[in-house]
């Protein structure tokens, strides 16, 4: 996984709550084992035709966020099951931020979504539900929208306005790390490979 550095993309912003995995990416997509080749099909039954031509309509597909790197949605993003497909797709079509407001006891994001997308090297911001109805106000404009994201300072700057944001160290430290569960985890590799060494595997006689 590489490292969270701050960086200045472009938005595209999704104005639909409780989009679920499902919306991210169909069933039909899960039959590959492989952790590659999903960014087309983010989105798919909104973003293409019938025929599989482009739907102009769909956000995605207009000019201004071509190359988009930020990704904003409205509550319960990500909600549905837990295929981490889903996060694949939106890391895979070049996002490496979404956000989304938390608005009463509706979080932003479903818990297992919000969870495999640290796990992939996607930043998950909860703003409240004004912020964010200020940011689709600005995403709403003809151009190109972008937004600078900067994880260490936890703030994102939008249009002229700055939001500052929380989260969990921990995610925080990984991120920033570029660590996943499986490199997390080889940080002990020199104990494991003693542990291997040395334990007797052979169940004790009865």
């Amino acid at each position: 996984m590489k490292k969270f550095k701050t960086f200045t993309g472009t938005v595209c912003a999704v104005d639909r709550a409780n989009i679920d995995t499902d919306a991210l990416i169909p069933k039909e997509y899960l039959k590959s084992i492989k952790r590659t080749g999903f960014g087309h099909a983010l989105f798919s039954d909104w973003r293409y035709k019938a025929d599989g031509t482009d739907n102009p309509e769909f956000i995605l597909n207009q000019p201004k966020t071509q190359g988009a790197s930020v990704l904003i949605g409205r509550t319960n993003f990500g909600c549905g099951s837990s295929r981490e497909h889903a996060v694949w797709a939106v890391a895979q079509q070049g996002f490496k931020v979404v956000i989304a407001p938390t608005e009463g006891e509706v979080p932003g994001f479903a818990d297992i979504f919000r969870n495999n997308c640290s796990k992939n090297g996607v930043l998950t911001i909860q703003l409240s539900s004004e912020q964010v109805d200020q940011l689709f106000e600005m995403a709403a404009a003809d151009a190109p929208l972008e937004a600078t994201v900067n994880l260490e300072g936890q703030v994102v700057n939008m249009g002229g306005a700055e939001f500052s944001f929380e989260i969990d160290p921990a995610v925080k430290e990984k991120l920033l790390l570029g660590m996943d569960d499986i490199s997390e985890t080889l940080q002990y590799e020199a104990d494991i490979s003693t542990f291997e060494t040395t334990h007797n595997s052979q169940f004790p006689s009865v």
